[in-house]
Formats: structure tokens, C-alpha cells, sequence
């Protein structure tokens, strides 16, 4: 699979019309994936009006943790972390609904999990946190040599974790395809304007 870009994660709003206007503006700006994460509630609803406005701008549409929801919502693929089940039992559940579905795990600091991952199936891989986060203070860190270590694995690698513009630039050199953001571009004033700010940053 191809992934450069800004992959968007969903912020936990209450109100589904804010978070579908937030979305809508995060779209316009030209983010290259957006992955539908809720740890308080899931809403099939909710994830199927954000399924078919990702699908009407071609952009890829991600559903955190929850394989039934991915493919109930029609979804695009699922991402995994640690404690959601195996990679290889949901590439078979991905695969017998329709092939070309996507599977993303997160790998924290670890370039063995990323292996393991890539072997049961997974199309790209997620390491962080890269930077302290306020999502989540206190994840482990990943440090950036791992960006260098995992190329040879041969799927884009996606960095999640206090990320801002300013630090960006870091991420690229180290090598990251793909930037998870939540914070730094649901809570910008202006959001379609910041995702097309990241966008810039990955032009030649």
C-alpha cells in the first residue's frame, strides 16, 4: 500500500455533528488517511457517515481496534494495538469479507513487534510515542533510529505522538511515511489550513 502523508485520528468529541464538521474541514485539507478512534463508545452510525465522507474524497477510512465495526461500517481496514487481538486472525476475518482491506498495528518501541506484525499480515506499521503526548503522557517512548531500522521491512511506517508542525521535519528525516495526528490538528483554529500545512511539508 502507498501511505505518505497526514493520517488523521479522530479527537473524542461528544457531539457527533462537531466532530463530522471537524472532519469535513480536515478533509479538505488534504489529509491522506483518517482512522476513527473512540475509546469511550463506538457508533456504527457515526462510522458510516464517516466511511462514506472519507470514501467521496478517495481518502482511506480506518476504524481503531474493533474488526466487526470495520467491516460493519464499511471501512477500508482496521488498526490494532497490543491488547486487540491477533494480526493474523484479523487479516483472515479482513480477507474473507473483501480482499484489499487494511491492516495497520501499532508497535510502540519495538522493532520485533513491527516484524511480527508485517509476518502475520499487517500493511503498515506504528511506532510511538515519537514525542511526549497529551493523548496519552504516559506511553513509552520510541526513539526515531527505529524509522531507519524498519525500512527494510518494507511497509510505510507511521509515526504517532505529540506530533506538531515544528517537529515534523525530524520524523521525515528519520524516515516516517505517514504522521498520526490528533491534537496538534483537531485543536487548530483554522484545521483544513493546518492539514494542508502538513501536506506541504511532504511535497519534493
Amino acid at each position: 500500500m502507498m501511505l505518505r502523508g497526514l493520517y488523521a485520528i479522530t479527537p473524542e468529541l461528544v457531539d457527533t455533528g462537531t466532530l463530522l464538521r471537524q472532519v469535513a474541514q480536515a478533509l479538505e485539507g488534504g489529509i491522506a488517511m483518517l482512522q476513527y478512534r473512540r475509546k469511550d463508545r463506538q457508533n456504527v452510525d457515526e462510522a458510516r457517515t464517516l466511511a462514506r465522507m472519507c470514501g467521496d474524497c478517495a481518502v482511506p477510512f480506518i476504524v481503531n481496534d474493533n474488526v466487526a465495526l470495520a467491516l460493519d461500517c464499511g471501512a477500508d481496514g482496521v488498526h490494532l494495538g497490543r491488547d486487540d487481538g491477533e494480526i493474523s486472525a484479523a487479516r483472515v476475518k479482513l480477507d474473507g469479507a473483501l480482499a484489499g482491506k487494511l491492516l495497520g498495528a501499532s508497535c510502540y518501541d519495538s522493532l520485533a513487534a513491527a516484524r511480527t506484525a508485517v509476518a502475520a499480515g499487517a500493511d503498515y506499521v506504528a511506532f510511538g510515542s515519537v514525542f511526549p503526548s497529551s493523548t496519552k503522557p504516559a506511553a513509552v517512548r520510541a526513539p526515531l533510529a527505529l524509522f531507519r531500522d524498519a525500512r527494510a521491512l518494507g511497509v510505510p511506517l507511521v509515526a504517532i505522538g505529540g506530533i506538531t508542525l515544528k517537529n515534523t521535519p525530524q520524523l521525515l528525516a528519520a524516515g516516517a511515511d505517514g504522521l498520526a495526528v490528533i491534537s496538534d490538528l483537531f485543536g487548530a483554529p483554522d484545521i483544513a489550513a493546518r492539514a494542508r500545512a502538513y501536506g506541504m511539508l511532504f511535497q519534493p
